[in-house]
């Protein structure tokens, strides 16, 4: 069950990261992301979005790793990093909530409510 969690966590991670390589590319999406005050991000929101990538496959090997999915870092590390990505899923659900932006309300803020549950799911392994 857990490596079912942890493998659905890293596509939905990969999907997520393939969105902000778009938007990192000037891809006119951005009322979906980052608050939804560009179509197209500038400059900054752009490393962001490269940065977030980088930050998403760090979650989806610490899931993997910690589902025994994978066996690679302490089984204390995984365990503790993994609660850390649990609470940041729950912060990003908020602020998504509380976005400007009714499309990031609509799509990204039950993205990563999912995305917590399946994270909740390995931590608690």
């Amino acid at each position: 069950m857990m490596t079912i969690a942890a493998v659905a966590l890293t596509v939905m991670l990969g999907l997520l990261a393939v969105f902000q390589i778009a938007l990192a590319a000037g891809v006119p999406l951005g009322k979906f992301a980052w608050g939804g005050q560009h179509a197209t991000l500038p400059l900054n929101l752009r490393f962001g979005a490269v940065s977030a990538v980088f930050r998403y496959g760090f979650v989806a090997f610490i899931a993997l790793d910690r589902s025994g999915t994978i066996a690679v870092l302490p089984e204390e590390f995984s365990f503790w990093v993994m609660w850390i990505v649990v609470a940041h899923f729950g912060l990003s659900v908020i602020l998504s909530l509380l976005s400007a932006s009714k499309y990031e309300k609509m799509t990204l803020a039950p993205y990563t409510l999912v995305m917590g549950l399946l994270s909740l799911l390995i931590a608690l392994k």
